[in-house]
């Protein structure tokens, strides 16, 4: 059997890692271009800075009442799985700092009302597509949750301020950090495939969310080691943000937002329409 002619039926031969490249969508970008789309975005987040630092701020208090309603119904166990969760559906919730480096491209002139009044190209699918981010950060925060009833059984959380020396200072707690951490990785590097693009792209054309969602895996898998580094460069503003009270989220956030949309702007995604 030739190679052209190669077969991957149920019982046949399995596809290599790198058959399931398309050189069509890989971009050969450098490895730290995402520095460069952080630049992009840093230049839009002070064109008429009050627009994007209003709505990082609305993401700030949105997230401190997250944080507040967690702990006064008693469910401060699983703040750092929330947090942590929070960027799983983040690419939603920027899609208007999408909207703002969008019409900057055609009309220097927006502001707060632009980007709080979208009209997505997909209509209503990117709101499904934010729906299916919230149930996968549904998901990750019972995983949290049943990965702790593993370690700890029925021992009650001890608080916030006591969980440095359960994580820390037992065995249980360091082997549920490593175990944690590997499951949340994976639960991250699959939300950041399936988001990254999906929302801008579907702010930008009339695209459905499956097709969205399955087309930015592709161009994220095609382009990996960028990815890889742009996906580093999110983390740790956001680890940032967090280590600052989430007052850092007033400029991350829409930091994040803008250089996202420079992003998809250099992957050239190909067009999809319903």
């Amino acid at each position: 059997m030739t190679e052209t002619a190669k077969s991957y039926g149920l019982f046949s031969e399995t596809s290599g890692i790198g058959e399931t490249r398309d050189p069509r969508l890989q971009r050969n970008l450098p490895l730290f271009v995402g520095l460069n789309w952080l630049g992009a975005g840093w230049r839009d987040l002070w064109h008429r800075p009050s627009a994007s630092l209003a709505y990082g701020f609305g993401i700030f208090v949105l997230s401190w009442v997250l944080v507040w309603v967690l702990a006064a119904f008693g469910s401060d166990y699983i703040l750092f799985p929330a947090l942590a969760g929070f960027m799983i559906v983040g690419p939603f919730f920027a899609i208007g700092l999408y909207e703002k480096s969008r019409a900057i491209e055609e009309n220097p002139e927006v502001g707060l009302a632009q980007m709080l009044a979208i009209h997505p190209r997909a209509g209503r699918q990117v709101f499904f597509t934010g729906l299916m981010l919230c149930a996968l950060m549904l998901l990750w925060m019972r995983a949290a949750v049943f990965v702790y009833a593993i370690f700890f059984g029925v021992t009650p959380f001890p608080g916030i301020e006591h969980i440095a020396n359960m994580l820390f200072g037992t065995a249980y707690g360091l082997l549920m950090v490593a175990v944690g951490s590997a499951i949340g990785g994976l639960f991250a590097a699959f939300s950041f495939a399936v988001s990254v693009f999906a929302v801008p792209m579907q702010l930008d054309r009339r695209v459905d969310a499956m097709t969205a969602m399955a087309t930015s895996m592709q161009m994220v898998w095609n382009n990996l080691g960028p990815m890889i580094v742009w996906g580093a460069i999110v983390l740790a503003l956001f680890g940032l943000s967090v280590v600052t009270g989430l007052v850092g989220l007033i400029i991350v956030f829409p930091l994040l937002g803008h250089a996202t949309w420079y992003a998809y702007r250099a992957m050239q995604i190909p067009e999809t329409r319903v």
